[in-house]
């Protein structure tokens, strides 16, 4: 079997992993968020300002998780850009 195609086996693999455990967690922390913004919500011991600054931790959380996600995704691209360029030589 050609080395480069089981390399591409491999990171498509990889990619599909990633992906689904990507998503698992993506989602595991949007119902965190809607189960905290429930109880901040009705908890009156919580102050104004610290539901704000709960809430921007959260929106900073979802930015940094997508930015992540975008580098892992720009990184199997070039890998894969890179493994067809072999295949052409």
């Amino acid at each position: 079997m050609d080395p480069i195609h089981v390399m591409k086996i491999m990171i498509d693999f990889n990619k599909m992993v990633f992906e689904r455990t990507y998503t698992v967690m993506a989602l595991m922390q949007e119902e965190t968020e809607k189960v905290m913004a429930a109880w901040l919500e009705r908890n009156q011991l919580v102050q104004e300002g610290e539901k704000k600054t709960i809430y921007e931790w959260v929106e900073t959380s979802k930015r940094n998780r997508n930015e992540f996600k975008e580098k892992i995704d720009q990184g199997y691209h070039m890998m894969e850009t890179f493994l067809s360029g072999l295949k052409r030589q």
